[in-house]
């Protein structure tokens, strides 16, 4: 395949190199004449482990040319591979400018050319970047997406330091777009390499390395503050980290890994605020850790808002204990959220198949009749009535029979889902929390 590189940088380099060692023939393109210059003498314009081998190798088999002049790589190739910088700003926004114009380029480029193009964003863009970024060449062509051209997402997980080998064994190939045609062809670059490769949708293609980005950086945080609480306690933090990472069904894991409500119940809560003050009493400063429940707070706010935003007061909430499976409600945040509705005047109908008044005892009975002192007058065993006499139903637990309640859903205000029930998703009047 004859590809076109622009953006002659890190990640341009770095593709430029692979992309001919996997035998196809790439043309770079830059407004940088030096850089230009460099790759048309077989030289890499970047310092990384063996790109310079691999360059030199592929310019002397004539795999690898460059040029300044977008025109000629676009008229010459089948896809174009954009690389180019998307540098911050001050406010924090990339500047995207540097990719726009690649779209006014590609797509004066293309009004002469006859046959389809496919042009792929590698860059670190903002979701929606390739919608826009299509209605400039359209602009800029005369011609229509899905037609002549599609622009497919297909970020990059390169590091520095050791890119040549991210590029030949990512853990995963993201592909985003909405052309078949155009997908397949970007799949097929990468099918010698020894990875999964993902179709999604543009978005999430777009916004999947700052997910990855920020979680890399939250653990390099969470971990700095473990050791700085450790190395205060006199504990061993590598220790400390080895014996957490052999948890690989827990912690190094999917595991509480899906969008969904917030955490709760007699143990989360209780170790990390025992943490948070460890720090305290040790006089450090352990800004993660004492933010992880500020944001728990604030995704609860969240529920109370969801159901306010329907504008009804009767409320079907279904699921009280802190999780599926037992009736423990210490601490749960589904008390909390039925002892705020009730206290802003909700007139709240509680189910939950687990949850006998009868069969409560000791601490879990103690902190019910503190919270929700009148949780008789709002406790029913019949969630058919509960839903049919209610206006707003909140599902609380996973283990909701979505099938058996459907009919009666679909005719109320709203569904607000708490737990994420797939079988629920279709229905007009449903919402989930963060979905």
């Amino acid at each position: 395949m004859i590809i076109s590189i622009f953006g002659l940088g890190y990640v341009g380099c770095v593709s430029l190199g692979c992309l001919a060692k996997n035998g196809h023939e790439v043309i770079g393109v830059d407004v940088s004449s030096f850089k230009v210059d460099l790759i048309n003498q077989g030289k890499p314009t970047i310092i990384e482990k063996d790109i310079n081998d691999i360059i030199r190798d592929g310019f002397e088999n004539g795999r690898i040319s460059a040029t300044d002049c977008p025109e000629e790589a676009v008229n010459n190739s089948e896809v174009s591979i954009i690389c180019v910088g998307t540098p911050p700003s001050a406010n924090g926004h990339l500047d995207l400018s540097y990719i726009f114009k690649t779209a006014e380029q590609i797509g004066k480029a293309l009004k002469t050319k006859d046959s389809f193009h496919t042009i792929v964003i590698r860059s670190t863009v903002v979701p929606g970047t390739n919608y826009r970024y299509g209605k400039i060449v359209e602009e800029f062509s005369g011609k229509k997406r899905g037609e002549h051209f599609s622009v497919v997402s297909n970020p990059e997980f390169l590091r520095e330091g050791s890119a040549v080998h991210d590029y030949y064994h990512p853990s995963v190939t993201v592909i985003g777009g909405d052309n078949s045609y155009a997908m397949e062809k970007v799949a097929s670059i990468y099918s010698c390499l020894d990875c999964p490769i993902e179709i999604t949708d543009v978005k999430v293609a777009e916004i999947i390395k700052y997910v990855n980005n920020s979680f890399h950086a939250l653990k390099i945080a969470f971990t700095n503050e473990i050791g700085t609480i450790c190395k205060a306690l006199t504990i061993d933090p590598f220790k400390v980290m080895d014996l957490f990472c052999k948890d690989t069904r827990l912690n190094i894991s999917t595991a509480y890994m899906k969008p969904g409500f917030v955490y709760g119940g007699s143990c989360l809560p209780k170790d990390l605020k025992g943490l948070v003050t460890m720090g305290h009493d040790n006089y450090l400063d352990t800004p993660v850790l004492a933010m992880i429940n500020s944001s728990n707070e604030q995704h609860k706010k969240k529920a109370f808002e969801l159901v306010s935003s329907k504008g009804k007061k009767n409320v079907c909430l279904v699921g009280l204990s802190f999780k599926e499976g037992t009736d423990d409600l210490r601490f749960s945040p589904y008390v909390e959220l039925a002892e705020t509705l009730i206290g802003k005047g909700y007139h709240v109908t509680i189910y939950d198949e687990y949850v006998r008044l009868s069969k409560l005892i000791g601490a879990n009975k103690a902190y019910i009749n503190e919270r929700l002192p009148h949780l008789s007058e709002h406790l029913t065993y019949n969630l058919e009535s509960a839903i049919s006499e209610n206006d707003v139903v909140i599902i609380s637990h996973k283990n909701f029979d979505a099938k058996t309640y459907r009919h009666l859903l679909q005719e109320k205000t709203a569904i607000i889902d708490l737990a994420r029930i797939h079988e629920l998703e279709t229905l007009s009047n449903y919402e989930g929390i963060c979905w």
